[in-house]
């Protein structure tokens, strides 16, 4: 599983800035407004040689009551189920009661906890510098994280001290383990129903309660020769047991399931909407790069009219998927549900194809061909050869020049030239575009004399014809 970091400190201290900056995006809400995350964000990190799952929590205020409880009944669950928590410290504003209280609590959670100090750019830190040690949290990390500095030495500091994670598609063998499928979707879609219908038991509690999970569950199965490993991400517990800040929660363990899959089954349901919640889960899928399967659960009974109504959701507010092969089904009455692992092999062999160097530039050449990249500056962008650079999902890396100014529509054309091209099915893939040296570049200053006289008589002898 990947690590868990929290980032904990009072509202304003630029927790949800280092947050984008971790996952080098803008996923939270930024403002110079204290307060403004009440709920978790989670991300993966990219700052940092190995991977990692990150929190960013709503601001803690030391004694809190009312609303402000809630929001610190979540934070700390986040910090329960952290394996490295960040405490962020603003080094313009100091060390006050607060942050002794929150300092205090963290103590005696036993986790792991990094200081930060955050804008300290421009600043005399010495005095806020000394009051952090005071808190008893070790040496404090000195950043600004609006400007990323100090944060790339951050990380390799937390990273240091967490456990070796092995890659996902390295931790297991598929042809010894089978293939791992994750099923995933919002709650009270219907995913411990489908897991049970997979298994053929009622492995799995399931019952008509939303979220009503917080760890997923590894369950090994063998079905037609082959061997699996189902990992359900909700349906576990008890009513009496759930909580609201747990049940949040368990976004952590599904984010891990993803990472850790081989392959993602997300469930959707026919008789409501695609919501914002479909859509988050469906991009942390993309984001991670597993391979996909979408499963709309409850499709029993539908007409023609109602299942269209769904695909085009499906196009206009996931346009994403469009690689993800759909399956109606009914985890309940157990039709459609067969169809899921040829559909979960057909992305697995997807994901992890093997496409030789000349095959690539093949296809690469003849996209060219067809359809010509565009002009820009008056020079037209020459992409000269592919190759693959990574499996799980496939990267095709290609060379030209000017690649840096491929525009997005003609990067999508060639992702689904290669798409169509090499069947791929139930899986993203991910170009990635270098510009080579000219090779002929300062030559001219290296010819001899002679060669140069040489080459000029040539040039005026073409301009005369």
């Amino acid at each position: 599983m990947l690590p868990v970091i929290a980032i904990i400190g009072r509202p304003n201290v630029g927790k949800s800035t280092l947050f984008n900056q971790l996952t080098r995006s803008r996923d939270a809400l930024v403002a110079d407004f204290p307060g403004l995350t009440r709920d978790r964000q989670y991300g993966n990190g990219k700052v940092g040689e190995r991977p990692y799952l990150i929190v960013d929590t709503g601001g803690l205020v030391g004694d809190e009551h009312g609303l402000d409880g809630l929001m610190a009944d979540q934070v700390w669950v986040a910090v329960e189920e952290a394996d490295v928590v960040l405490f962020l410290l603003d080094a313009r504003d100091g060390i006050n009661l607060s942050d002794e209280q929150i300092a205090n609590r963290l103590r005696r959670s036993g986790k792991t906890a990094h200081l930060v100090l955050n804008k300290t750019d421009g600043q005399d830190i010495t005095a806020v510098t000394a009051d952090a040690y005071s808190l008893g949290l070790g040496e404090p990390a000195m950043i600004a994280a609006a400007h990323g500095r100090g944060v790339s030495g951050l990380m390799d500091r937390v990273l240091a001290d967490l456990p070796a994670v092995q890659e996902a598609d390295e931790a297991s063998d598929p042809e010894a383990d089978g293939i791992r499928i994750a099923v995933v979707g919002r709650p009270n879609v219907g995913k411990s129903t489908l897991t049970n219908r997979m298994l053929g038991e009622e492995r799995v509690l399931a019952f008509d309660q939303p979220g009503t999970t917080r760890d997923s569950i590894y369950i090994p199965l063998e079905r037609d020769g082959n061997r699996y490993t189902l990992i359900d991400t909700a349906g576990v517990r008890r009513r009496s047991k759930v909580s609201e800040a747990i049940e949040k929660f368990s976004v952590i363990k599904t984010l891990q399931a993803i990472n850790d899959a081989n392959v993602v089954i997300l469930v959707l349901d026919a008789h409501s909407e695609v919501s914002e919640q479909d859509a988050t889960l469906a991009g942390h899928v993309v984001e991670s790069g597993t391979a996909l399967v979408l499963a709309i659960n409850k499709g029993d009974g539908l007409d023609d009219d109602q299942r269209q109504w769904f695909r085009e959701q499906l196009d206009r507010r996931l346009p994403f998927l469009g690689f993800a092969e759909r399956y109606f089904i009914s985890a309940l009455h157990g039709s459609g549900v067969g169809n899921l692992f040829a559909a979960v092999h057909d992305a697995y062999r997807a994901a992890v194809i093997k496409v030789a160097t000349p095959e690539l530039t093949r296809l690469l050449e003849r996209a060219v061909h067809e359809h010509q990249p565009p002009l820009v500056r008056g020079r037209r962008i020459k992409l000269r050869y592919a190759h693959q650079g990574g499996q799980n999902p496939p990267v095709i890396v290609i060379h030209g020049n000017q690649t840096d100014r491929v525009p997005p529509t003609y990067k999508r054309y060639l992702n689904n030239y290669y798409r169509n091209a090499l069947h791929l099915v139930g899986t993203p893939i991910r170009l990635e575009f270098r510009t080579g040296e000219n090779p002929y570049q300062g030559k001219r200053n290296k010819l001899t004399p002679r060669q140069q006289r040489s080459r000029k008589r040539m040039i005026q002898h073409v301009k005369k014809k």
